[in-house]
């Protein structure tokens, strides 16, 4: 059984993460949305409350699942015998970032990344951007993340 992680801290889930979610999983016999803590960013939402969203979310693709991750990603791939780690390239400095931690994380564990080029209407979205917009017009946040995250955007900013 093909085993994919798709790890990120998805604070909030964006259209450009579910369109990478559903593409995975029609190439994994399983795909887990790990969430994890990034301490360089403050977070709108806690691991619990984004487990919930996405769970929302994703509940139509049965071969999807999300967890928490505690510690480092191939530690939790190792817990759930994940072999593959999917991430989304939106643009040329997603690349290198994502170049530099696979050849750390192959280097820890045997684990291979595979990265899958973000659609053109998915390009410009990020969870920092769609936060600022949400702060200030939360009627526009439709174009970028799902309706459950609109209504949690709109609940936990205004």
């Amino acid at each position: 059984m093909s085993i994919a992680l798709f790890p990120g801290s998805f604070d909030p889930l964006t259209n450009g993460h579910l369109d990478i979610i559903r593409r995975a999983s029609k190439m994994f016999d399983k795909v887990v949305v790990g969430i994890g803590n990034n301490a360089g960013k403050k977070a709108l939402f806690t691991p619990e409350e984004k487990k919930i969203l996405i769970s929302q979310i994703v509940a139509d693709l049965p071969n999807v699942e999300v967890a928490i991750i505690n510690g480092l990603t191939v530690q939790f791939m190792a817990e759930i015998n994940a072999k593959f780690i999917v991430r989304g390239l939106r643009n040329s400095k997603d690349f290198e970032y994502e170049r530099d931690i696979a050849g750390v994380n192959s280097t820890l564990a045997d684990v291979e990344t595979v990265l899958l080029l973000a659609k053109p209407e998915n390009q410009n979205i990020s969870s920092s951007m769609v936060k600022e917009i949400g702060s200030v017009a939360a009627d526009n946040m439709a174009k970028f993340v799902p309706p459950v995250v609109v209504k949690a955007l709109k609940d936990r900013l205004h």
